[in-house]
């Protein structure tokens, strides 16, 4: 399946892990499905997705159809979910020492893990808020449009402009 390949490069990049060294692919992929599955209900999307965290598996694939929003989702929600863990894991380690003239302070990799994280997650909020307005709700328009008719007070400059 090609969201198998393409998903786990794009998350990789994003995360900063591309030798290999801190996640499995395979781990990678069972966040994957958490992250799709967060995605999923959190807007309407054109192609109805069955995500099974449990067996690792998405259907159809997002990058055999070309749903690219859906793909850059899944990647940017996995993404924060990643690297909040590290943040939670990193922030228990926190410790600063100073025995004389020698130092140790760990917190600034804490410090630098939480901007990141602070700044993934609201890309997605901002990707995930613009999707929705752009797209709409499923029924093809998108949110935030009005009907206006001759009686809703929104109609009365409109008409006043045409010189009617």
């Amino acid at each position: 399946m090609p969201w198998q390949m393409d998903m786990l490069l794009m998350l990789r990049s994003v995360i900063g892990d591309l030798d290999s060294t801190k996640y499995t692919d395979e781990r990678l992929k069972q966040i994957l499905m958490v992250g799709a599955y967060n995605v999923q209900n959190d807007a309407v999307f054109p192609n109805t997705y069955t995500v099974n965290v449990g067996q690792v598996s998405l259907t159809p694939d997002p990058v055999d159809t070309g749903d690219t929003d859906f793909t850059v989702l899944t990647v940017y929600k996995t993404a924060c979910i990643l690297i909040g863990s590290e943040v939670k894991t990193e922030s228990a380690k926190a410790i600063s020492y100073r025995d004389g003239p020698s130092s140790l302070d760990l917190k600034g990799v804490s410090a630098s893990l939480s901007a990141l994280h602070s700044d993934i997650c609201s890309k997605y909020e901002n990707m995930i808020t613009k999707y929705r307005y752009e797209k709409g709700s499923g029924d093809g328009s998108p949110l935030g449009t009005a009907i206006l008719g001759p009686y809703s007070p929104g109609s009365w400059g409109v008409a006043r402009n045409n010189n009617y």
